[in-house]
């Protein structure tokens, strides 16, 4: 479970044989706004929203929600975001909207979460549960910046944006939690038919990839 004093469903299915192929599974795209990029040290979530992917096809099934960060929200990230103070004065705080996207997961049947440079998105997620004196008990987890370091090499991390471009899929409003989770669920979608055509089709290969591309980052 993700949470660690609270027993709350975490959400996703439960766990799929390695050998399920990739068409077959559903997955939960998604991505947050916050104050600033220091979430260590004083920046909050001000927006979450999510996309689910099935059968290798973007549905229309999404979730978005703004947070109220209990803070201001810095003049060039609501220029950045176009999320004012104003839209956030009566959004839910952190909690109950980390719990609605939970229940979004859940609803889903996803078997594991996907993000661009998703190592941001979750460390946000576990800083707002932290004040909460909760954990979060990382699930299952791809990264579309791991996939495309397997499909096309790069010595640098390009934003999402580049990415889009350069596989030929949709770009939402760009800066946007709802946008930006539908841009990355169409290019993850890209990706995992550019891993097909290679003979990558199940849950195994794609966890192999994605610890394949993390050991050559480390290294």
């Amino acid at each position: 479970m993700f949470w660690k004093r609270k027993k709350l469903p975490h959400g996703l299915a439960v766990d799929p044989p390695l050998n399920t192929p990739i068409r077959q599974l559903a997955f939960t795209v998604f991505d947050t706004e916050t104050t600033g990029f220091a979430v260590g040290a004083g920046d909050r979530l001000i927006e979450v929203a999510a996309v689910h992917v099935e059968g290798l096809e973007v549905t229309d099934f999404t979730f978005q929600t703004y947070v109220n960060p209990e803070r201001n929200i810095p003049a060039e990230i609501e220029e950045l975001t176009g999320i004012s103070e104003d839209k956030v004065k009566n959004a839910p705080a952190s909690l109950p909207a980390i719990e609605s996207f939970f229940r979004f997961v859940e609803q889903s049947g996803s078997a594991a979460w996907v993000g661009h440079y998703a190592s941001f998105d979750v460390t946000v997620l576990k800083k707002e549960l932290q004040r909460y004196q909760f954990s979060l008990n990382v699930p299952l987890l791809f990264d579309t910046l791991d996939l495309i370091g397997y499909i096309s090499p790069s010595k640098d991390m390009r934003d999402l944006e580049v990415y889009a471009k350069q596989f030929g899929t949709y770009i939402y409003e760009r800066h946007q939690a709802l946008g930006d989770a539908l841009t990355t669920a169409h290019l993850f979608c890209e990706l995992l038919r550019h891993l097909e055509a290679r003979g990558k089709t199940t849950l195994a290969d794609l966890i192999d990839i994605s610890s394949m591309t993390n050991r050559a980052l480390l290294f």
